[in-house]
């Protein structure tokens, strides 16, 4: 989700900008939300890739209905094997297309040198950017929000699990896809504690039965803290509720960007991942970053490799709730 959400500016700006060009944009039906207040020439398409477009048949249904749509140009986003392949049935339907530059030797490199001895690499954002501009279309990334600066009223069905709004509101999403993104939870749970006695009500996020299960945990031991897990409605309910938030606390993960998107402060924790890699939350503030200068940083550039070290991700077990509280509190 967080890749997809790091389209939107891209795509908004250049909807924006363009205003007689239709742009279709082919993802995961879940993610229909995220695109839902786009502008007009944005249509977003659902794909069922377990269903409807299951294999190489489904590939080709797919591709087939990219044909029908008599597109003028094709913008792979993704870079992986099926968008490889439909890249390569519309080079051969003569349709005109570019693909992202993932950077994947860059990367590579910035994980053997360090983050500490080696320079920001280019985001993944601008990535996103410069496939346009490969296809002719030059614009300035000018999002801000997708509620475009509205104040979007909450849902009934929301507000019935916040309450009124009588003091600051702070999400906190402490899960991630990967161990080496995921704060030890008991230090996390102290932040919620620490915010909860100060006055502040805290949203806790997250999804599954497993998480849902520590969030009601915490809910119940701290009082002020609420857990919006399986609660809200969906996606789209959950973007209104990041709106209405003085901030949101989450790892590097999709979190962080779904508060970019509604123009929502974000308090990112850094662990085996680091924001030199390009993944930092659009119009973020870089000081908002929780994370430790280590030399072994990044270890990974998803997080998804086991700690090398002895000490065991002391990228993550070294960072305190003090830390990360004091963060929070700082522009609030």
């Amino acid at each position: 989700m967080g890749d997809v959400a790091m389209c939107v500016p891209v795509v908004w700006s250049l909807a924006y900008k363009y205003k007689d060009l239709e742009i279709f944009f082919l993802s995961r039906k879940n993610f229909a939300p995220i695109f839902a207040q786009l502008p007009e020439n944005v249509k977003f398409i659902g794909i069922d890739l377990k269903n409807d477009y299951k294999g190489l048949a489904g590939l080709n249904r797919l591709f087939r209905q990219i044909k029908e749509m008599k597109v003028d140009a094709f913008a792979d986003l993704h870079n992986v094997l099926r968008t490889k392949y439909l890249r390569f049935r519309t080079f051969l339907a003569g349709i005109k297309n570019q693909v992202i530059n993932k950077g994947r030797l860059e990367k590579k490199r910035l994980t053997n040198k360090g983050a500490v001895n080696s320079k920001p690499l280019k985001t993944t954002i601008s990535r996103y950017q410069d496939v346009f501009s490969k296809l002719g279309f030059q614009f300035d990334l000018d999002f801000k929000s997708i509620f475009q600066g509205k104040d979007v009223p909450i849902p009934a069905e929301v507000s019935a699990v916040t309450g009124e709004k009588n003091s600051q509101w702070i999400g906190i999403a402490p899960f991630a896809a990967h161990k080496g993104k995921i704060l030890p939870l008991q230090t996390m749970e102290n932040v919620v504690k620490s915010l909860t006695e100060k006055g502040l009500k805290v949203f806790l996020f997250g999804a599954g039965s497993k998480e849902t299960a520590v969030l009601e945990g915490w809910q119940n031991s701290c009082k002020g803290a609420i857990s919006v897990a399986g609660k809200l409605g969906g996606l789209a309910n959950e973007l209104i509720l990041i709106s209405h938030l003085d901030c949101m606390v989450s790892m590097d993960s999709a979190n962080m960007h779904l508060a970019s998107l509604v123009d929502t402060r974000a308090v990112s924790v850094w662990g085996a991942t680091h924001p030199a890699a390009g993944f930092f939350g659009f119009n973020q503030q870089e000081d908002d970053a929780v994370q430790l200068p280590l030399p072994c940083r990044p270890c990974s550039i998803y997080g998804n490799k086991e700690c090398k070290l002895s000490s065991k991700y002391q990228c993550l077990n070294d960072i305190t709730a003090e830390m990360v509280v004091e963060k929070i509190l700082k522009q609030q």
